[in-house]
């Protein structure tokens, strides 16, 4: 290879371009992002297209198998189950989405401050420790029962109990991001880059908003594909028990727990919702997997 064709090679390779060519390399993350762009894609423009009311029900029509009218069926009332399929979609994945998002921001912030600061780092890793060996489905359950109807009362009943899902999954699933982030942070110190940085004055934060977080970002993109299953998980679990959102806004968690009542006459009423969560997490994960091994700088083979 000549001098002129390897210059023009390093010219043009980028990381993110580097990260895009291993990335195509792993067909579950590929599949897995083809299935979840298809499914954000459904929840989104689903209810423009298939326009049925969620809510609307006729009694003539409850506990019907699939047909041309309701693809999959009706529920007890006879609302049809295609229509809440796709609004729960919107919830299921908005609470993810959403509760992602805080548990990330919390995470991050505790992870970079105690791998930074060698004086707080032993109260917030305690502080880890202490959320990590809760019992988090007992705790969940507590706060939803002690906050649901304050919270009701102040937002109304579906927003009430949005912010309250969101909080809760947020606040007790941050852990993991911070433990991973703090392990980043402690490597990075060693660096150089850092040492010089630290040796010319530089502000502590602008250390770590211009060194640190650049080189931390691998991990943060794999915790928030993590985290948005675990998300939904969660959400679906608590909806399952009774304790999520009312019983006329659907998720998919709650249509499995309606559902259940109803197994033996109309087992399509568990099928549907199941799979949407079995195949949305599943896509996150391998979305994940894939993200882990492409932002891998031995792997890219840089």
């Amino acid at each position: 290879m000549t001098d002129s064709s390897l210059e023009d090679d390093r010219k043009y390779r980028s990381l993110w371009g580097d990260v895009w060519s291993q990335f195509r390399t792993h067909k579950g993350a590929m599949v897995g992002t083809v299935v979840f762009l298809g499914i954000l894609i459904g929840v989104a423009i689903g209810p423009y297209l298939w326009d049925i009311d969620p809510g609307f029900a006729n009694i003539r029509h409850r506990n019907q198998g699939m047909s041309w009218e309701h693809p999959l069926g009706t529920d007890q009332l006879g609302r049809d189950m295609l229509a809440q399929v796709l609004q729960g979609g919107r919830v299921s994945i908005a609470v993810g989405l959403t509760a992602m998002l805080l548990s990330l921001v919390l995470g991050t912030l505790i992870g970079v401050i105690a791998g930074y600061f060698r004086k707080l780092d032993g109260p917030l890793m305690r502080l880890t420790d202490l959320f990590l060996a809760l019992p988090l489905l007992p705790l969940l359950l507590v706060i939803i029962m002690l906050f649901r109807d304050t919270l009701r009362g102040l937002f109304g009943p579906e927003t009430g109990i949005f912010l309250l899902i969101v909080f809760i999954i947020g606040v007790t699933s941050w852990m993991q991001t911070a433990r991973i982030v703090r392990g980043d942070v402690l490597a990075l110190k060693e660096r150089e880059f850092i040492l010089a940085a630290n040796s010319i004055g530089t502000p502590s934060q602008r250390v770590i908003s211009r060194h640190i977080m650049p080189n931390i970002l691998s991990p943060i993109m794999v915790s928030a594909t993590l985290g948005i299953a675990t998300a939904i998980i969660t959400e679906s679990a608590l909806s399952f028990l009774g304790l999520g959102f009312p019983s006329d806004f659907p998720t998919w968690g709650r249509l499995l727990f309606d559902g259940t009542q109803y197994i033996s006459q109309a087992p399509s009423r568990v099928i549907w919702p199941g799979l949407a969560i079995s195949l949305t997490v599943l896509s996150v994960n391998f979305i994940g997997d894939g993200l882990r091994d492409a932002l891998d700088p031995r792997i890219r083979g840089r």
